[in-house]
């Protein structure tokens, strides 16, 4: 479904600590974190899927601290844990950038040229910087940081979730009146000050929220199993 074999990524996509055979209930979530193992636990779920799981490309190899505990508990109970990171974010039904367009309500009119995980779009009306910020800060319950002359009327849009902020350039190279993201750099600020495209940052976790839910959703009535999405709190 995912076409994982399409994508170079930085962490191996699918299956990456096996669990019990039978899968009848799954936990989703973004990350792999103590906290959603254990939430997983009390819930009493066979697998867990995430958006970002274990095994990065620049980690160090040796299984200790963090990763220890982590995965300690994952067997201890048998767990399953999958995890889907590129070939998650660019689905165009399930996945993250196509869920957060449906969650803010925009108008999905292609993929960039320049980068194709950069989704192009337009707003339900044309309306001020300030305005279109503010409804997307009640779509997802947290206050984006914007970058950019509020007053600036938005017509044409691109979004990459998580953090795309060194996407950022092709999205100028679109035409676009704002580029969202989640995360921000120091380097950010200048672009879009210089480059008179506004940027907004709307948290990582928030953006990222949407997909693996989506992705749940779908495999619970594909394989008549039981979902339970679990947000662990992230400001970031």
């Amino acid at each position: 479904m995912l076409e994982v074999e399409r994508f170079q990524d930085y962490c191996p996509n699918g299956l990456q600590v096996q669990g019990k055979n039978t899968i009848r209930k799954i936990v989703t979530g973004v990350t792999a974190s103590r906290g959603l193992i254990e939430q997983a636990i009390e819930a009493k779920a066979d697998a867990i899927l995430v958006h970002h799981g274990w095994f990065w490309k620049n980690d160090e190899s040796p299984i200790v601290g963090q990763l220890y505990n982590r995965l300690k508990l994952l067997m201890d109970n048998d767990i399953s844990l999958f995890a889907y990171h590129l070939p998650l974010d660019a689905h165009p039904k399930v996945g993250n950038n196509a869920q957060l367009g449906k969650v803010a309500g925009w108008k999905h009119t292609g993929q960039s040229s320049i980068k194709s995980l950069i989704s192009l779009g337009e707003p339900r009306t044309v309306q001020s910087l300030e305005k279109f910020a503010a409804n997307l800060g009640k779509s997802l319950g947290r206050e984006p940081l914007v970058i950019g002359d509020k007053s600036r009327k938005i017509k044409k849009i691109a979004w990459c979730t998580g953090a795309a902020q060194s996407y950022f350039d092709a999205a100028i190279l679109e035409g676009v009146d704002v580029f969202i993201s989640g995360e921000v750099s120091e380097p950010t600020f200048h672009l879009a000050q210089e480059s008179g495209v506004a940027y907004i940052a709307a948290g990582h976790h928030a953006t990222e929220r949407f997909g693996v839910s989506a992705l749940g959703e779908a495999l619970a009535k594909k394989f008549g199993i039981t979902h339970q999405f679990i947000d662990i709190t992230n400001p970031v």
